[in-house]
């Protein structure tokens, strides 16, 4: 059967999971890798999620690394498996240690920026930036989750599983500020991936209170959210400014969830310039 996404490397844990990754550009002597995070929406991939950012950056000289986390894109997905950000940090850190990444600048969304918080908590040493997309991380769930528009179609989601293409599309269209950035191709990418998921991916998800130790990182953090987001409150951007010692904050009301894949190229920009200046 034919990928929906290109194929590229794969490495197996302790565990026995087999994890999937896209890499692109080479190691620097001097320079951190770049580990990119997905989100956890149905069918994301760390190149579904990132496709229009990995090649900016690797061509400003940039190694970049964007795994699949467990239960997305082509890594496994067993069924019985608690898909926590603690097995996702977990995961994360033992892909780096393999590859020998050294200290990283972790770039994350939605969960993925969930996921970075925490890694960053738990692995202060491991990282020396953070770029973020309106991370999960940053507050109780329980106070917004269920009350966003994004938030009661995504758990709508969770427990139907997928119903056809075309339902699948108009939960990728809440992502983003303007329907038509969802497209065929993206559709194409992410559909047959979301087919492949089991339910349990969605319904064990949780996150580590993040959102209690912020003040504890002193890592440089990038924080881009756009106006329109219908999944987590753009307020939320103003805790990571009251809380972090080091942040710079980037919103547009001309994007929605997924500042990143709405408005790349001022997302690789500022990205670039980011790491310029702290490194």
């Amino acid at each position: 059967m034919r990928s929906p996404i290109p194929v590229c490397r794969y490495l197996t844990l302790a565990s026995g999971l087999r994890i999937h990754f896209t890499e692109v550009g080479q190691p620097v002597p001097g320079r951190p890798t770049l580990l990119f995070i997905h989100g956890g929406g149905p069918g994301a991939s760390g190149y579904s999620n990132y496709k229009l950012n990995l090649p900016a950056l690797a061509g400003a000289g940039y190694h970049a690394i964007a795994p699949d986390l467990p239960g997305f894109g082509l890594s496994d997905k067993p069924e019985d498996l608690r898909y926590s950000s603690t097995l996702m940090v977990e995961t994360l850190r033992e892909l780096s240690l393999a590859l020998d990444l050294g200290p990283v600048v972790l770039v994350g969304n939605s969960f993925g920026g969930g996921i970075a918080l925490e890694f960053v908590l738990e692995h202060p040493q491991s990282v020396c930036a953070m770029v973020l997309i309106a991370p999960a991380g940053l507050a109780d769930p329980a106070t917004y989750w269920p009350f966003t528009e994004g938030g009661k179609a995504f758990a709508a989601y969770a427990s139907e599983g997928p119903t056809d293409e075309a339902a699948f599309r108009d939960l990728m269209t809440l992502l983003v500020h303007t329907a038509g950035t969802i497209d065929d191709a993206l559709v194409a990418e992410r559909y047959p991936i979301a087919l492949s998921q089991p339910r349990s991916v969605f319904t064990t998800a949780s996150i580590q209170p993040t959102w209690q130790r912020l003040h504890e990182i002193e890592c440089p953090i990038l924080c881009f959210w756009g106006g329109d987001d219908r999944f987590l409150p753009p307020s939320q951007a103003l805790v990571l400014l009251e809380q972090a010692l080091d942040v710079k904050l980037v919103l547009s009301n001309g994007a929605g969830h997924w500042y990143s894949l709405e408005l790349p190229d001022d997302f690789n920009c500022e990205v670039i310039d980011f790491l310029a200046a702290v490194l």
